[in-house]
């Protein structure tokens, strides 16, 4: 025995021992049997969560892009109802416009008529008020005038003689 690797020979090259083949069977059943056991119910429970979570992130996506597809078709929807609407309110605001420039001339034409009765009744106020200041200019100045051509070709005696006049006139009067 003074060898150092001597070789272990079995009955066969390809069956273990039969001791091998009991205990590994007996392992190996009890290996499964836990397995059977404990895992497969968890792999169950886990597989049938995972497609339940599938499925629900599958359904969640449905109804996202049913979502979706509503959201489009109502922002589709809007924009021809915003081409409508910006053109009816373009109609309305150009009969506003219109409105607007035809009361706007209106009012124009009445204020220009106003201005020009105004107008008018001013040149007769101020040619009244001329034609008074120059009757009184005039007066003021033919008094003058008379007052110095009486002054210069009136005597003493034509002046006194003239007083008489006036005075019995007076009296003759009354």
């Amino acid at each position: 025995m003074s060898e150092v690797g001597e070789a272990v020979q079995t009955h066969s090259w390809i069956w273990p021992e039969p001791y091998e083949i009991i205990f590994g069977t007996m392992a190996s059943a009890l290996i499964f049997g836990l397995l059977i056991k404990f895992v497969l119910p968890l792999a169950k429970k886990t597989l049938s969560a995972r497609t339940v979570s599938i499925q629900a992130e599958l359904d969640s996506g449905a109804s996202d892009l049913a979502s979706a597809e509503q959201e489009a078709q109502d922002i589709r929807q809007a924009i021809g109802d915003i081409a409508s609407e910006r053109a009816r309110i373009l109609a309305e605001t150009n009969i506003q416009a219109e409105a607007l420039l035809r009361d706007g001339r209106a009012r124009l034409a009445q204020e220009l008529v106003e201005i020009q009765e105004r107008g008018q009744s001013e040149i007769v106020s101020i040619g009244l008020r001329v034609s008074d200041e120059l009757r009184a200019e005039i007066s003021r100045l033919s008094g003058a005038a008379i007052d110095q051509v009486v002054r210069t070709s009136l005597t003493d005696a034509t002046q006194q003689e003239l007083i008489e006049n006036f005075i019995s006139k007076v009296g003759a009067s009354r």
